[in-house]
């Protein structure tokens, strides 16, 4: 039974609230609106200008969220007698925990490659724990149920976060991978596994604090975790606050028909008609045309085709029914400035050489227009052999992907500089304001799961920091990684810095800000022509803050779905544990009975891992950024604010981002706009839906047709037609650039 909801008590921090029907009321004869959002602003900890709070949508604080997109997706009752943390949830999640990180981690290193999300594991737990339910006997084991009854929707929630907190593949094993292939590195798994537990544990442990700031304030919606509380609430059928009296089918069957649309729409972009996918049509009128491909290409140019019929790439930046439209407005405004005015405008002057090279690609180039040859500039102990450098080649970047460098450390100032200038106030507020104090429905209901028993004591993150240092400390000592223990320091202190400031901002706009390139900044300026410190370094300081910022968007999600803090805590630490464990096994299996894994011909993340190591650690900024070289930023760019939502530039191209903005548009735009309660109802759903279906449809068409007989199935018939082929022709796809060099000829300065 759902648990009743008491009124906000009147106390003298809030004493507006009290008043909050009057000021409704006057606000429908007319006035009174603004004043209205002041006081919810305030009471809600949304200290600025929030332009997520619809001043045209406003309800009563008593048991609803100011939030539309919150009400439309989150139940507003809780039911406290509902099993959370079973044996049922820890089986099925620690199950989920090695399957699928192993898969990932596999398939991490093949092309085609396939990655199994957590949207999967969220609709493959929902029949696996009804049959649980249905067929498991009831017997007890050391005073727990084997089966507790009916699989519930907070077992539900702790099975995803286990099966998706280490689904990707950890950031540290690529650091294990390059230090074997590109530098001839290869230690035992007890430093492997101390390097990947660190860089993924370690973050946790400012959660305590983060939760403070990012999840007990009802401003801080987490718009991503909106589209799982909907799928959870459509599975379980629980009610929805915000609906209203709305007709029409039900969210049941509308993500029913949603996704079996999708699930078979995507045979067609996916695997039939792959050109539905990469509709980059201009370059097939003139296949041979280097300034169109350099355009209009999508595999080595800007995507201005902007057509495509695939959902998967519509969504590559993230679901555009998630991101409010005023965030998606800036990222494509700042997509359009920086990569349809200022990067062909840069290419086509032949600026830093550009004109030499495919204008948007991810592989470092030498003079002669080939790979990037790290092994020719190295010395024994994997260090800068300046003479050698001298003798070989500059390295040479793509326009979009200098570019892309440039945003980013323009954009790590712009964080910063925003938080100071918007959330100040939020943040002074929240520092001293309990979750019992945090008037939104949600935080009231939340108030109640608090207990000694329930919630997490603030030794238990000091542990996780402590412990998960000195596993820092003894791998980086232990082991010739040529980085110091002041780097290390260094590098969680930047990782910490920016945890509040990027969690808020991903908090309201769904995108977070990147310190992967100014890790690599730092480090390579600090110690120049060490490679290996420079990979570790970047994933202390990086990964450190995208953990921290994984752990409390899952406490949000927790937050939302009122389960309490102790089995959300438990739960992706054990889970973090198991996946990162499982991944350095079959990683290390790979490299050991896959021949040639990671050779220069095969295509996968760790060559872009490694080439971000040559130009930063081998290398480094100094003779690649600073003044004098040829990648000297700041001589050309000088703006106060910076877009980050482009930092998927490249591959991403306009091929993305433009469908993305105009979904958006309709969706979070016309439709909320003319039909709100529509939007209300559906919108979180469909998003859920179409991110669901592609992803299964990925799943079965990569096992059942690509995987199976080295993709060999229907080669003869469906593969090779033209419209699987002429994505894949012509200039665009050889990425031949608009000068192209004569045999032995070479591009660049003269001296470097």
């Amino acid at each position: 039974m759902a648990e009743p909801i008491s009124p906000i008590s009147v106390d003298s921090e809030h004493k507006e609230s009290a008043s909050l029907r009057d000021e409704k009321a006057d606000s429908e004869l007319g006035y009174g609106v603004n004043k209205v959002a002041e006081v919810i602003a305030e009471i809600t900890g949304a200290q600025f200008d929030d332009p997520n709070l619809d001043k045209s949508h406003l309800v009563d604080l008593d048991d609803e969220s100011p939030y539309p997109e919150v009400r439309s997706a989150v139940s507003n009752t809780d039911d406290p007698e509902i099993p959370v943390s079973t044996i049922r949830t820890w089986v099925i999640g620690i199950a989920w925990a090695i399957i699928i990180p192993g898969l990932n981690q596999f398939f991490f290193f093949r092309f085609p490659s396939v990655n199994i999300t957590g949207i999967v594991a969220q609709l493959l737990s929902f029949p696996v724990g009804r049959a649980w339910a249905a067929y498991m006997p009831r017997w007890r084991i050391f005073g727990h149920s084997l089966n507790p009854g009916p699989f519930t929707v907070k077992e539900h929630v702790l099975v995803t976060i286990m099966a998706s907190v280490g689904a990707g593949s950890a950031y540290a094993t690529d650091i294990v991978a390059v230090q074997r292939v590109y530098y001839n590195q290869n230690y035992n798994f007890m430093y492997q596994w101390m390097v990947v537990m660190s860089t993924q544990l370690i973050g946790f442990s400012i959660g305590g604090i983060a939760k403070r700031f990012l999840v007990s304030p009802p401003s801080m919606i987490w718009p991503a975790n909106l589209v799982n509380c909907a799928l959870f609430n459509t599975l379980h059928s629980q009610q929805y606050s915000g609906i209203g009296n709305r007709g029409g089918i039900s969210r049941e069957r509308f993500f029913s028909y949603a996704f079996l649309a999708t699930f078979c729409w995507y045979f067609f972009p996916g695997y039939i008609f792959q050109a539905l996918s990469f509709f980059s049509w201009v370059t097939w009128i003139r296949p041979e045309n280097t300034t169109i491909s350099q355009l209009f290409g999508y595999v080595h140019g800007l995507g201005m085709s902007v057509v495509t019929f695939d959902w998967s790439q519509i969504a590559y930046i993230g679901s555009p029914l998630a991101t409010p439209w005023w965030a998606e407005a800036n990222i494509f405004a700042g997509f359009v400035i920086f990569f349809w005015i200022v990067t062909p405008a840069l290419y086509f002057t032949n600026t830093w050489f550009s004109e030499f090279m495919p204008i948007s690609s991810r592989t470092s180039y030498d003079n002669q227009m080939q790979a990037y040859n790290v092994t020719r500039i190295l010395n024994e102990d994997s260090t800068l052999n300046i003479e050698a450098y001298k003798a070989y080649s500059p390295l040479f970047l793509s326009t979009t992907f200098a570019m892309s460098y440039g945003l980013s450390f323009a954009s790590i100032t712009a964080t910063l500089m925003h938080a100071l200038l918007y959330f100040r106030k939020q943040i002074w507020v929240q520092s001293r304001r309990a979750l019992h104090e945090q008037p939104d429905i949600h935080a009231r209901l939340m108030a109640r799961r608090l207990m000694p028993t329930t919630t997490v004591p603030d030794w238990w993150y000091a542990i996780i920091f402590i412990s998960m240092f000195v596993f820092g400390v003894i791998s980086i000592e232990v082991w010739p990684t040529q980085m110091p223990v002041w780097a290390f320091v260094l590098g969680l202190v930047i990782s910490f810095t920016y945890v509040i400031p990027v969690g808020m901002i991903q908090a309201i706009t769904n995108q977070q800000v990147g310190l992967n390139v100014i890790t690599e900044l730092i480090i390579g300026y600090a110690l120049p022509g060490r490679p290996v410190a420079m990979m570790m370094f970047k994933t202390w300081g990086y990964i450190t803050m995208a953990q921290a910022l994984t752990f409390t968007s899952d406490f949000k999600l927790g937050h939302y779905m009122k389960i309490a803090p102790k089995p959300m805590f438990w739960s992706q630490i054990v889970a973090t544990v198991v996946a990162g464990t499982v991944q350095l096994g079959v990683q290390a299996w790979m490299f050991t009975n896959i021949p040639d894994l990671c050779s220069p011909t095969q295509k996968d993340g760790t060559e872009v891992f490694g080439t971000a190591s040559i130009i930063w650690g081998v290398i480094g900024p100094g003779l690649q950024f600073s003044k004098g070289q040829t990648y000297y930023f700041f001589k050309y760019i000088n703006f106060p604010v910076i877009f980050n939502g482009t930092g998927l530039i490249p591959p991403a191209t306009a091929l993305n981002y433009v469908p993305w903005a105009i979904v958006g548009f309709v969706f979070q735009y016309a439709i909320r706009r003319r039909h709100f309660s529509w939007w209300t109802k559906y919108n979180y759903v469909l998003s859920a839906a179409l991110d669901s279906g592609t992803a299964v449809s990925i799943l079965i068409i990569f096992f059942c047709l690509q995987f199976p007989k080295n993709g060999s199935i229907g080669t003869t018939n469906i593969l090779t037609w033209w419209g699987n082929t002429v994505p894949f022709t012509g200039a665009d796809n050889a990425g031949t650039p608009v000068r192209p060099l004569a045999p032995g000829a070479t591009f660049g300065p003269s001296t470097w």
